[in-house]
């Protein structure tokens, strides 16, 4: 379905966006809370280091916010104008989806922003 070595591919599996072998997160269960930003320090494969830099995936929560909107605009159009709900129905829909799928929201973030600054590579094995 997911083509390796698309952006898109890497941002949604939570794999190293450099080679796509392996997932970042130690567990890839977003649902496990405790572990649920855990991530390896580097790739068992290509090597690419996760943390670029100290703080690095604080960039992650203005993409947080973005992904949150879209989150809760599609919860708000499916309710209000697809389920014909009233405005104060849809408001406690949107609070749902948002604090449901926040694990899901967080991993999404940070594979976004990672993957703005690490590309694939498809000849990753010979720079290694």
């Amino acid at each position: 379905m997911l083509k390796k070595g698309s952006k898109l591919n890497s941002i949604l599996t939570g794999s190293c966006p450099k080679c796509q072998e392996e997932s970042m997160y130690l567990d890839k269960n977003p649902y496990h809370l405790s572990n649920a930003l855990k991530m390896h320090e580097t790739c068992g494969h290509c090597g690419t280091r996760y943390k670029i830099e100290p703080s690095f995936f604080y960039g992650a929560m203005y993409v947080s916010y973005g992904v949150g909107i879209a989150f809760g605009v599609a919860s708000f159009i499916i309710t209000h104008l697809f389920l014909g709900a009233n405005l104060k129905t849809s408001f406690i829909a949107i609070i749902a989806t948002l604090i449901s799928l926040m694990p899901v929201i967080m991993r999404l973030s940070r594979n976004i922003w990672i993957n703005i600054f690490i590309h694939y590579d498809k000849n990753w094995k010979s720079d290694k």
